[in-house]
C-alpha cells in the first residue's frame, strides 16, 4: 500500500507547477491524504504564495504546511536557483496533527513568543518552519528543551530571493503572516529523527579556562588564538586549506566522556579570530570548564557522516521507515557535492524509501544528545511510517 509520495515540478509558471507536483503526489496515494507538505522556490514572491496556495487547495481535507525556499527537495532530487515546487504527500492513520503559529511580540527591551502549544503525552515530534528575518527562531529552539518538555522539533528557515520581505509560510489553505508555522504529531506513526552535521575534529579536545559569553579567551590555558595557530600549523597544507575554507569549532555533549571524537560535539561557527586581542569568536555561548575541539567540514566527511547517522538509524528502527521530511542547509547542495541530489539520494538508498521531501533552508532544526537546536550546515530528517 502506498501511503507516502512526493513530486517535484519546475518551470517558470509556479502555478502550473504546484498543479503537476500536487496532483502527481496525490494521485500515487492509495487513497486521501491526511498530510501535504509544499515547497515553493521562485523569484517573484506573490507567485511563490499563489504556487502554494494552489497546492494546498488541490489537496482538500489535507492537514498543509509548507514554505519558500531557495531550492526545494523532492522526486529524488534538488533543486536550487530556479523555479520549482517540492510536494510531500502522506496517508498517515492514526496520527494526531495540530497545526500552530507562532509570532515574536515585544515584551520591554525583549521578544516574547506566543502561539505556543503545550504538548500532550500522545505528542511525538513537532514540525517548524520559520521566517528567520522576524522569528527569533535560536532563542525558541533553546527554550524549547524546556517549555515543550523535550519534545524534538526538526524543521528549517524559510528563505526567499530578496530576504525577509520575500519569505512565505503556508498554513492550513493560506499565507499566513506570522514568524514560524508549525505541526504537533503525535501516535506511533512518528518514526524519528536524524541529524547529520558533517564535520570531523582537528587537534587535541581543550578545557575553555576563560571565555565571555561566545568570546573564547583561553583553552587549555593558552590564549584562544594562539592556541588555535599552534594546531593549525602543525597540520598538513589540505587540512590548512580546509582551516581556511571554514572552521568550526565543537562543544562537547557530554562532558564525562572518556573521549571526545567525531560525533560527540555540537557544531557551530568560528565567526571570528582576533590575533591582537588573542580571542575567537564562535556562533554560541560557552561556560568556563566547558570541552571544545576544532573542526573542519569537506565533501568526505559530510558524506561519511551522513552515511552513518543514516545507517544506524535504519539498525535502530528496523529498517521500518516509509517516507520522510529533508532540511539540508543551503550551503550543501551542489556548493558541497557533485549535486543537488546528493542528500535525498542517500536517505533514499539507506533508508530503502522513495517519498522524501523538503527544502534547502537557511538553517536547520533537529535534535542532537535529546537537545532541540538551530544548526548550519547539517542535514535534517523526520522519519515516518504508515
Amino acid at each position: 500500500m502506498t501511503r507516502f509520495s512526493d513530486a517535484l515540478a519546475t518551470g517558470v509558471d509556479l502555478v502550473s507547477a504546484a498543479e503537476r507536483a500536487t496532483r502527481q503526489a496525490l494521485e500515487r496515494l492509495d487513497g486521501p491524504a491526511d498530510l501535504v507538505c509544499v515547497f515553493v522556490s521562485g523569484i517573484d514572491p506573490e507567485e511563490v504564495a499563489l504556487a502554494g496556495e494552489r497546492a494546498m487547495a488541490l489537496a482538500e481535507g489535507a492537514t498543509t504546511i509548507g514554505c519558500s525556499a531557495g531550492g526545494v527537495i523532492g522526486g529524488g532530487r534538488g533543486t536550487e536557483g530556479q523555479g520549482a515546487v517540492s510536494v510531500w504527500a502522506a496517508m498517515l492513520p492514526g496520527v494526531t496533527m495540530t497545526p500552530f503559529e507562532l509570532a515574536a511580540i515585544a515584551e520591554g527591551d525583549q521578544l516574547a513568543v506566543i502561539g505556543v502549544l503545550e504538548p500532550t503525552p500522545a505528542d511525538q515530534a513537532a514540525l517548524l518552519l520559520a521566517n528567520p528575518y522576524v522569528f527569533p527562531t535560536h532563542t525558541f529552539v533553546e527554550h524549547s528543551n524546556t517549555i515543550l518538555d523535550g519534545l524534538p522539533i526538526v524543521g528549517g528557515l524559510a528563505d526567499g530571493t530578496y530576504g525577509g520581505d520575500s519569505v512565505r509560510l503556508f498554513l492550513q489553505g493560506e499565507t499566513v503572516q506570522a514568524g514560524a508555522v508549525g505541526l504537533l504529531f503525535g501516535g506511533n506513526g512518528v518514526l524519528g529523527t536524524v541529524v547529520s552535521q558533517g564535520c570531523r575534529p582537528i587537534g587535541p579536545s581543550m578545557v575553555v579556562t576563560k571565555a565571555e559569553d561566545n568570546v573564547l579567551i583561553e583553552l587549555a590555558g593558552t590564549p584562544a588564538y594562539a592556541k588555535l595557530e599552534s594546531i593549525v600549523s602543525a597540520l598538513p597544507p589540505e587540512e590548512q586549506q580546509l582551516v581556511a575554507d571554514g572552521l568550526h569549532i565543537g562543544i562537547a555533549i557530554d562532558e564525562y566522556a572518556d573521549r571526545h571524537e567525531s560525533g560527540d560535539f555540537l557544531i557551530r561557527g568560528v565567526l571570528d579570530a582576533d590575533p591582537e586581542q588573542s580571542t575567537i569568536t564562535i556562533g554560541d555561548v560557552v561556560d568556563v570548564g566547558q570541552t571544545v575541539r576544532f573542526q573542519v567540514r569537506d565533501q568526505a566527511t559530510a558524506d561519511s557522516d551522513l552515511l552513518e547517522r543514516l545507517r544506524l538509524f535504519a539498525h535502530d528502527t528496523g529498517g521500518t521507515a516509509e517516507g520522510a521530511l529533508l532540511f539540508s542547509c543551503n550551503g550543501r547542495g551542489s556548493g558541497m557535492f557533485p549535486s543537488a541530489d546528493h542528500d535525498v539520494r542517500r536517505v533514499q538508498q539507506i533508508l530503502g524509501i522513495d517519498a522524501v521531501g523538503g527544502f534547502f533552508a537557511a538553517g536547520e532544526i533537529g535534535p542532537v544528545a535529546g537537545r532541540n537546536h538551530l544548526h548550519g550546515f547539517t542535514a535534517c530528517m523526520l522519519a515516518f511510517r504508515g
